[in-house]
Order: C-alpha cells, then structure tokens, then sequence
C-alpha cells in the first residue's frame, strides 16, 4: 500500500515495528534534536548556569519561544541532554571493555568513559555540581539516567565472578557504587589539576586495583 503524503516512517523504524508519525510530528522531532544538539554544545562548552535559554535558541537557529514549546525550562533541556548522553557514553564503556581479566575489562571501560567524554567536561562538573542542588524529583531522574553507565560496571563485576576472578561473596553493588564514585571524582582532577586522559585512566586503574583488592582472587 502507498504512504500518505502527510506520513513519514524510516525503513528502521517501520522494521522495529515503531509507530508511524506524520510530518508534523516528525518535524516537531527534528526541532527538538536541534534544540539537544545546540544545548549540548553550550552545556559542554560553558557548564549550566552560564548557558542561557536565548544562546542555545540562537544556537539552534530559532526562537526562545520554539525552544520554549519543546522543554518547560532549562532544568528539563539539561535532563534531556543527560539522559541522551549517558546512554552514549554507556554503549562507549560497553564496548570499550573488551576481553580479559576482570581488572582489566573494568579499567579499559572506565579509560574508554575518560576518552568518550573528556571534551564535555563543563558538562560532568554540572552534572556533579547540580546534584547537590536539585529537588528529590530531579536526583532521581539523574540516578535513573546513569543507570546505564553504573550497569557496565556491575556487570563486569559480575561477570568476574562467574569467570572466578572474584569471589562469590563479592558485594558487587557496593563494589559498583565505589567504583562509579571513584570514576566520577576524578573529573575533578581534569578540570582544576589539568589531568589528561591518559592520566584519568592511569589513576582509576590504580583506585580499581585498591577496590578489588579484598575481593580477588588471583
């Protein structure tokens, strides 16, 4: 059967079995990525507070009243953003693990992490900053978006153990809550110490050998 010309669907799409939009709503979609993409950028570039509502509209190619009619305020544009990215940055550490030794896995996610992200710092240092100053509501939207990253590393963890690199008594949620605090910490290190990638990965391969210390057995 022919499409109407008032409805858009992508082979990919029409594959997954996804819900077919009509040209309005496809490009309402389109002017909400520009909005993501231009607040991205300001966000990576300048943090939180200095990016405004009319630079990521001009960033955008459109007014503050288009950006307006896709996010209630610039807390929902940053969640958005967040959530988009650490999704990403997930599939960068997944696939960055590789094979090998427990340690090993975990270290060359981590690295790959410092590697996929770096060049956003201004972002991760709001990120960290917002945390302490946002509603219950908000903090826990921003824990479900980290989600992903956290589940790399609990699932290296406990791959680890199936493998018998660690022991079966492993408390893998602990582990993964230290690791990622150890992980996100570190950023720290980047933007007031200068740190470059290369030492991120050398300083969580040593704060991960210290972690799984008590757990390891090899």
């Amino acid at each position: 059967m022919r499409e109407s010309a008032s409805t858009v669907v992508s082979p990919a799409a029409e594959a997954q079995g996804q819900p077919r939009i009509n040209r309005r709503q496809a490009a309402k979609v389109r002017t909400r990525q520009k909005v993501l993409d231009a607040a991205r950028g300001l966000f990576a570039e300048r943090g939180y507070e200095p990016a405004t509502i009319r630079d990521i509209a001009k960033g955008a190619g459109m007014s503050t009243g288009a950006v307006f009619a896709n996010f209630q305020d610039k807390a929902e544009l940053f969640e958005a953003v967040l959530t988009e990215d650490m999704a990403g940055l997930a599939d960068v550490m997944k696939n960055g693990a590789g094979d090998g030794t427990t340690r090993g896995r975990l270290v060359n996610a981590l690295s790959a992490g410092y590697h996929g992200s770096i060049d956003q710092l201004p972002l991760f240092q709001a990120i960290v900053a917002r945390s302490w100053f946002q509603p219950v509501a908000a903090e826990t939207r921003q824990r479900a978006a980290t989600e992903g990253l956290t589940g790399v590393i609990s699932d290296i963890l406990r791959s680890g153990i199936g493998a018998g690199d660690l022991k079966q008594d492993a408390d893998i949620a602990l582990l993964t809550e230290l690791t990622w605090d150890a992980y996100l910490s570190n950023y720290r290190r980047a933007a007031y110490d200068g740190w470059s990638v290369e030492q991120l990965a050398d300083h969580i391969g040593r704060q991960v050998d210290t972690l799984l210390a008590g757990v390891s057995t090899r």
